[in-house]
């Protein structure tokens, strides 16, 4: 989008008023001093007009954020105590782009808007015209069982401009994941959540005693 300055629109007022002695374009001329002052008034007008594009907008709102919170029923316990304006963001991009379903696709379309990188892994009892040696003995409960596989360490960076000041540069944890995702866990199902911490060992060159 275009920006105009408040001398940007002090030129166009002068530009707009009639010619003649008593309409003196001069700095310390009355007109001149008026149209700086409607300037300022017209470029922070023009400023929040921008804003409003950027917040009507759930993935880079600030200002209103809460407002989009309280149309998707937020918040809520799954993003804790403090949660970051990233977190927060997510969440509400999440909820509104959700059509609902129970596939695999679905749960990992839906873990991605939270900004989560997810595998789903299913399970079926144990039969003996399809058992191999070494296969797991899975009983017929197993049926209603699946895995959410998630790294245990996923990095949420602090963004310049989308953040609030006193946040950490990053945070990690996967409680908001476990708990949206156990919140639309089909009523006959049980949903277990399986969370490597490879990711942690790498960032720290794998030193972690």
């Amino acid at each position: 989008m275009p920006a105009f300055s408040a001398e940007d629109f002090r030129q166009a007022l002068l530009r707009l008023l009639p010619r003649g002695a008593i309409w003196s374009r001069e700095r310390d001329a009355l007109p001149s001093m008026l149209a700086t002052v409607w300037g300022k008034t017209f470029a922070r007008n023009s400023d929040r007009a921008s804003d409003l594009l950027t917040e009507a907008f759930p993935e880079t709102t600030v200002e209103l954020l809460e407002e989009w919170e309280k149309t998707t029923g937020l918040p809520d316990p799954c993003a804790g105590e403090s949660p970051t304006l990233s977190l927060r963001r997510s969440q509400v991009v999440a909820r509104l782009t959700d059509g609902g379903g129970s596939s695999i696709a679905y749960y990992i379309a839906f873990a991605a808007a939270l900004g989560f990188q997810i595998t789903i892994s299913e399970y079926a009892p144990a039969r003996a015209d399809i058992f191999r040696a070494g296969d797991p003995v899975y009983g017929s409960d197993w049926a209603f069982g699946w895995t959410v596989n998630a790294p245990g360490y996923t990095k949420q960076y602090y963004l310049a401009g989308l953040g609030a000041a006193g946040e950490p540069l990053m945070s990690w944890g996967n409680a908001v994941l476990n708990c949206e995702i156990t919140s639309r866990c089909p009523a006959h199902t049980i949903v277990l959540f399986a969370q490597s911490g490879e990711d942690f060992l790498n960032d720290f060159g794998g030193d972690i005693e």
